[in-house]
């Protein structure tokens, strides 16, 4: 997006100019969730990764936001967004 512009070609005696704009491609999933079994007091990691680098994401769990804590921890590495829980419980299904 940020070649968007007015782009002119001179070659002395005429100009000719023509304007190009660029628009941003999506965001798009290119791994997914997967799901996990896992035991009870165990630590979950659920990784995701999307198609640009530096692109914030939010995790949740139903429809509640998710924010770092004791329990949750959220990472981001590049395009690789990862939410680990730990000391699992039947509450966090």
């Amino acid at each position: 997006p940020e070649d968007s512009s007015k782009y002119t070609c001179d070659n002395g005696n005429e100009q000719t100019a023509a304007t190009l704009t660029v628009e941003a491609a999506p965001v798009t999933f290119v791994k997914a969730l997967r799901n996990l079994e896992l035991q009870e007091g165990g630590t979950a990691h659920l990784s995701c990764e999307v198609s640009k680098p530096d692109v914030p994401v939010e995790w949740k769990k139903g429809t509640s936001v998710i924010r770092s804590s004791h329990k949750c921890s959220i990472q981001q590495e590049g395009k690789v967004h990862t939410l680990v829980i730990r000391d699992l419980n039947r509450a966090d299904a």
